[in-house]
C-alpha cells in the first residue's frame, strides 16, 4: 500500500454546501498522489462536521476535527496540520475560491527545490485578485507591506491562505506560532528563527458560490493583533494592548458624556460621573466581547453574567485606581499626572487579569440535545462526493 504523501487541511465554518464539490475537485487533481483531507470545523451550526463525518464512513481519505468552544482560522489550521503524519501538508479554504488544480505543481516544486513552503500567490505574473474591489486590493497591498516587515522572507502575497509546506518546517516553527486570526501563512513564516526557503505559484482567485465571506473589520483587528504579537508578544500580550486601546476609547467617550451631562443637562458632578461611568463600562464590555475576546465571545445567558462580572471587576479597578492615585500624590508627593498614570496603569492590569480569568474564561460549551438528535447528514448532502477508491 502506498505511503501517505500529502495532507490537505481545510478549515471550515458554515461550509456544508461546499464540501461535496471540493472533495470531487480534489479527487480529480490529486489522482496518483496518496493524500488525505482533514477538515477542521469550528462547530458550524449548519452541521458541516456531521456531513463530513458521514462522508468519512465510506471514504477513508476524509476526516474531520470538530472543535467545541474554540474559534479561529489560524488555530484551526495548526490543529489540522498537527493531526497528520503526512510529510507534506497543504492548507486551503473550503469556499472553492482557491484553484485546486495547481496543488500538484505546488507539491512538486516543494519537493524538487527542497523548499520549506510554496505559496499560491495572486500578486505574481499570471496571478490575479479576481473580482476584488479596489478597496480590498489596496487593503491587501497595505497588509503585504506590514507583513513583510516582520517575516523572514519576501512574499508577494503574505495574506494568502493557500500554500503547501514541509512537515519538518512545521515542526520547527509550530511552538512559536501565535494562532491568532486568519493569517496563518504570515504566522508561520514570522515564527521562523532563520530565513525561510519560499517558492510561489501564481493563481487567479475565484468567486465564492456557496456560503458567505468571513472577511470583516474584526478580521483586520485580529491581523493587527497578530502583528503586535510578533513584534511585542514576548513583552506585552497583544490582547492586553487591544484591551488598552478599547479602554482609551472608553476614556474619550466618558469625558464626552461627562461634559454633555454637566454643561447641557445640568446634572450634578456626582450624577454625571456615575452615569458616564456606567455607560462606559457597558460600552467597554461589549467592545471587548466583540473585539478583544472575539474567540471567546459570550452569547445568551453568558453575555448577561459576563456583563455583571465585568462591571464588578471594573468597579473594584476604579477603586484601586483612586487609592493608588491618592497615595502617589498625597503620601508620596508625586505630581498629580504621575499619580494619575500610576493609578490608571494598576487598574488597567487589574481589569485585564480579572476579566480574563472570570469574564472571558475558556468554558466548555455543551451541545444542545436537539443537535445531538439530528441526523448526521442526508443523502442530498452526500450527492456528488466521490466514494473511496
Amino acid at each position: 500500500m502506498p505511503s501517505l504523501e500529502l495532507a490537505v487541511v481545510v478549515p471550515t465554518f458554515k461550509e456544508r454546501a461546499n464540501i461535496g464539490p471540493l472533495l470531487e475537485r480534489l479527487a480529480d487533481v490529486l489522482a496518483g498522489i496518496e493524500y488525505e483531507v482533514i477538515f477542521v470545523d469550528d462547530d458550524s451550526p449548519d452541521q458541516t462536521a456531521a456531513a463530513i463525518r458521514s462522508v468519512g464512513l465510506t471514504n477513508p481519505k476524509v476526516r474531520v476535527l470538530q472543535r467545541i468552544g474554540r474559534r479561529g482560522l489560524a488555530s484551526a489550521c495548526v490543529e489540522g496540520m498537527m493531526a497528520s503524519a503526512a510529510p507534506f501538508i497543504a492548507v486551503m479554504d473550503a469556499d472553492l475560491q482557491h484553484d485546486e488544480t495547481i496543488l500538484p505543481r505546488m507539491l512538486e516544486k516543494l519537493k524538487t527545490e527542497r523548499l520549506d513552503i510554496v505559496v499560491a500567490t495572486r500578486n505574481a505574473q499570471g496571478g490575479s485578485m479576481g473580482d476584488f474591489s479596489a478597496f480590498r486590493v489596496r487593503l491587501s497591498q497595505l497588509g503585504r507591506r506590514l507583513s513583510n516587515s516582520i517575516s523572514h522572507c519576501e512574499l508577494s502575497d503574505p495574506m494568502s491562505g493557500f500554500f503547501v509546506l514541509d512537515q519538518r518546517f512545521l515542526q520547527e516553527v509550530v511552538h512559536s506560532v501565535s494562532g491568532i486570526g486568519f493569517k496563518i501563512l504570515l504566522d508561520l513564516v514570522a515564527s521562523a528563527s532563520r530565513p525561510v526557503r519560499v517558492g510561489e505559484v501564481p493563481y487567479r482567485f475565484g468567486q465564492r458560490v456557496h456560503g458567505e465571506s468571513k472577511l470583516d473589520i474584526l478580521v483586520g483587528i485580529e491581523y493587527l493583533q497578530l502583528l503586535l504579537d510578533k513584534v511585542a508578544g514576548d513583552v506585552i500580550p497583544p490582547r492586553f494592548i487591544i484591551f488598552g486601546m478599547v479602554g482609551m476609547l472608553g476614556v474619550a467617550v466618558h469625558l464626552s458624556i461627562l461634559g454633555v451631562l454637566l454643561q447641557m443637562a445640568g446634572l450634578s458632578f456626582t450624577a454625571a460621573q456615575t452615569t458616564a461611568t456606567v455607560v462606559v463600562m457597558i460600552l467597554n464590555f461589549f467592545l471587548n466581547n466583540t473585539i478583544t475576546y472575539r474567540d471567546r465571545r459570550l452569547r445568551g445567558a453568558e453575555l448577561i453574567l459576563g456583563l455583571i462580572s465585568f462591571c464588578a471587576a471594573c468597579s473594584i479597578g476604579a477603586f484601586v485606581n483612586l487609592r493608588v492615585a491618592v497615595f502617589a500624590t498625597r503620601d508620596a508627593g508625586l505630581p498629580w499626572y504621575v499619580g494619575g498614570l500610576f493609578g490608571l496603569a494598576i487598574s488597567s492590569v487589574w481589569n485585564y487579569v480579572i476579566t480574563a480569568l472570570f469574564t472571558w474564561r475558556q468554558q466548555r460549551r455543551l451541545v444542545s440535545p436537539a443537535l445531538r438528535l439530528r441526523a448526521p447528514a442526508t443523502e442530498t448532502a452526500l450527492k456528488g462526493i466521490p466514494p473511496a477508491e
